[in-house]
């Protein structure tokens, strides 16, 4: 199989459209064809927040839109200021303050990553920690304060700080009693997550992150394998450990030596991906495609081109559209120095496989 089909990419900016070679756009979002979610984001570059409020209410319970709805709305800095208005205006709004506490969570990650001193990271993540616990008084059933805690866990601090009930906890608080999963860890707080929302796919990629952070790739790694060999309820988590061997591949692999090209071509990545296609994709209608994580569609084409399922990839970029995100394709590409535009090549791999394995 040609290199650049086991190893495309993706480096634009955000919602730029490129022409493609068989007539269909190339839009790279996060958002995917959620437009519903495409709008609000309009809105509030413009400075509204309303219809953020009522695509949230009309959200409701479900838990897995509304992580996804959620994260992009507070992808954006910029927009930052507009949320905190929200969140001044309407104090009883538990949706305003998901999502401000959301914006302070980021925030303090991203100081962190930037190299501030502890003290100022640390302030960031008690105004963080602050705002979560408004949302637990305000919305108590709702995962999200918990996955928040779980995300600002990869802080460099004792991870018990970002539960409130760890001293009054029974059980060994960072242990499973699960001898298979020896690693250390926040498991109360994604507990929590899970009671409110069993097999939540945000909280799962959370309790990923920390192992990825604090430990490394090859313990994120063997958490995912132990997640998906436990018959978990949710086929959606299925992918995650396809985001477990991008994080390996970027460990060993990011500077395109030792047989990085082959990385993708192994049975593992195959068993994964394969899994991944029959015990999820496959199963959803193709009316829901809209609702479905951009990113887990990225990552499951990148995947089954790479090990040569191009039949089964094809499915999944019709069931793309138009739209791709930057990662998994990015990373690889600039891995192997290659110079071509990620558009170029991306609609290239596209069209070519399409072409292989259109579904019938």
């Amino acid at each position: 199989m040609p290199d650049s089909l086991a190893t495309s990419a993706v480096s634009a900016r955000r919602g730029e459209r490129t022409a493609a070679p068989n007539a269909m756009n190339l839009i790279v979002t996060p958002v995917g064809a959620d437009s519903d979610l495409r709008s609000v984001l309009e809105d509030l570059k413009m400075g509204r927040y309303s219809a953020a409020r009522d695509l949230l209410i009309r959200t409701g319970g479900n838990w897995s839109l509304y992580a996804s709805r959620s994260q992009r709305l507070t992808d954006s800095a910029a927009g930052r200021g507009v949320l905190k208005m929200w969140r001044d205006e309407e104090p009883h709004s538990a949706h305003a303050a998901t999502l401000w506490a959301w914006s302070l969570t980021r925030g303090a990650i991203d100081l962190h990553r930037e190299g501030a001193n502890t003290e100022v990271v640390g302030r960031a993540a008690a105004m963080a920690q602050q705002e979560w616990k408004k949302v637990d008084e305000l919305w108590p059933h709702s995962p999200e304060p918990w996955s928040g805690r779980l995300q600002l866990s990869q802080l460099p601090y004792d991870a018990r700080y970002f539960d409130p009930h760890w001293r009054n906890r029974q059980e060994p608080w960072n242990k499973l009693a699960d001898p298979v999963m020896h690693h250390e860890g926040p498991w109360p707080l994604l507990g929590e997550v899970n009671r409110r929302h069993p097999g939540s796919r945000d909280g799962h990629h959370r309790m990923r992150e920390y192992f990825l952070h604090r430990h490394g790739a090859s313990v994120s790694s063997q958490y995912t394998h132990w997640l998906v060999a436990g018959g978990q309820l949710n086929p959606e988590l299925l992918v995650l450990p396809l985001y477990s061997q991008m994080d390996l591949y970027r460990e060993r692999h990011s500077d395109g030596r030792n047989s990085a090209l082959q990385f993708w071509q192994t049975e593992q990545v195959r068993h994964f991906a394969t899994r991944a296609y029959e015990g999820w994709f496959a199963h959803i209608p193709r009316t829901e495609y809209a609702w479905v994580s951009p990113w887990d569609l990225n990552h499951l084409a990148h995947a089954l081109v790479g090990c040569g399922e191009t039949e089964r990839a094809a499915w999944v970029f019709r069931a793309l559209g138009p739209y791709a995100t930057p990662q998994p394709w990015k990373d690889v590409l600039e891995s192997l120095g290659r110079s071509r535009d990620w558009t170029d090549e991306f609609l290239r791999i596209r069209t070519t496989v399409l072409g292989r394995g259109a579904p019938r």
